[in-house]
């Protein structure tokens, strides 16, 4: 008789996160120049001190962009409106990977406001602790589920007045989940699109409200809807803070950072 042998289920596919804005390059191969010379081209950069993109190489660039990625998506999980907007509250200084990792035992607690709210700040708190500045993040989940069931029926609004008015939600959470949740072609300036709006030259500007207005009047009406996720993937995985990876950027021959070379 045959022994029976038994099988263990076989676990979800690991969704694996796409580097999309680091594949082979187009245009001129390029290299970064030395530290010192790095950081004299961000403060020049900073400062707006570097030429600014013309209409032609901005269309250009974000032609690459979706030729590269079509259908560029934000590396937070969710599954709904609610969910985004936990994620992106939580997000605050702090990875999305970060993140990724303690929302779903979150989720799997409270996925609607009413059963957030009724969760309480305490295990908020405890279900969250691994993420960076917890505690006052519990406070504000509780707190905007708290309004959303108070005064939107428990919806998440699609109104940025609205979204800015709940604990926790400031302009860029507002721009992030109107742009993915709702498809509205909003652009949330984070660290990373600040960055590289001042060190290629396509949107120099002091704050990121004013980098924010400068994409929205530079990048054309076609690209709007994808443009601020191309934009943070390129600067998580190409534009990097310290030492950004020139030689495999796809626009580099549009950049008009100086702490590079093009040949």
């Amino acid at each position: 008789m045959a022994r029976k042998t038994s099988r263990k289920p076989k676990k979800p596919a690991r969704k694996t996160v796409a580097k999309p804005l680091a594949k082979a390059r187009k245009g001129k191969a390029a290299r970064v120049k030395d530290l010192k010379q790095r950081v004299k081209a961000d403060t020049r950069a900073a400062a707006g001190a570097i030429p600014q993109w013309t209409p032609a190489e901005v269309e250009e660039a974000f032609r690459r962009f979706q030729a590269a990625e079509p259908e560029p998506k934000t590396e937070l999980q969710y599954v709904d409106p609610f969910t985004l907007l936990v994620a992106v509250v939580l997000s605050a200084q702090a990875t999305d990977a970060g993140v990724n990792k303690a929302t779903p035992a979150l989720f799997a607690a409270a996925d609607t406001p009413e059963k957030m709210a009724a969760l309480g700040e305490d295990r908020v708190r405890g279900l969250i602790k691994t993420i960076g500045l917890f505690r006052t993040k519990a406070k504000n989940v509780v707190a905007l589920s708290q309004r959303l069931v108070a005064e939107h029926g428990g919806a998440v609004p699609r109104s940025r007045e609205a979204l800015e008015a709940l604990p926790g939600v400031g302009r860029k959470t507002a721009n992030v989940v109107l742009n993915s949740a709702f498809g509205e072609h909003t652009i949330a300036v984070d660290t990373h699109i600040f960055r590289v709006g001042n060190r290629t030259g396509l949107a120099s500007g002091k704050t990121p409200l004013e980098v924010e207005e400068k994409l929205e009047q530079a990048i054309p009406a076609h690209y709007k809807r994808h443009a601020h996720h191309w934009l943070i993937l390129h600067g998580r995985y190409t534009c990097v803070a310290r030492k950004p990876l020139c030689e495999k950027c796809i626009i580099a021959d549009l950049c008009k950072w100086p702490g590079k070379t093009t040949a």
